[in-house]
């Protein structure tokens, strides 16, 4: 089965960034599609990017502020976030989609506060 884990996330003053990472366990060209999706406490999960090869897509509540991409040397799926903001709290997941099956990562906590 695949993995996915992420990495990049902990706390940080709002208007910081944060760089989120998703490394799979089996070539990233596998995938029709990634995205990143985020869930804060209370809150049900939503989508935040997603990437295939007709580009990419952003939530408009993030939308001038993350960049999604891919590295597929690496395995690799990125989220740059810029210019983050209290409200961007969250648990941040991978997701990986092939044409038959959905993965999902664990997750990894972002926090924005002063």
């Amino acid at each position: 089965q695949v993995q996915l884990v992420e990495s990049g996330g902990g706390l940080v003053q709002p208007g910081g960034s944060l760089r989120l990472s998703c490394a799979a366990s089996t070539t990233i060209s596998s995938f029709y599609t990634m995205a990143w999706h985020r869930q804060a406490p209370g809150k049900q999960r939503e989508l935040v990017a997603r990437i295939d090869s007709g580009g990419s897509t952003y939530a408009d509540s993030v939308k001038g502020r993350f960049t999604i991409s891919r590295d597929s040397a690496k395995n690799t799926m990125y989220l740059q976030m810029d210019t983050l903001e209290p409200e961007d709290t969250a648990v941040y997941y991978c997701r990986a989609a092939t044409w038959r099956t959905d993965y999902w990562g664990q997750g990894t906590q972002v926090t924005v506060s002063s």
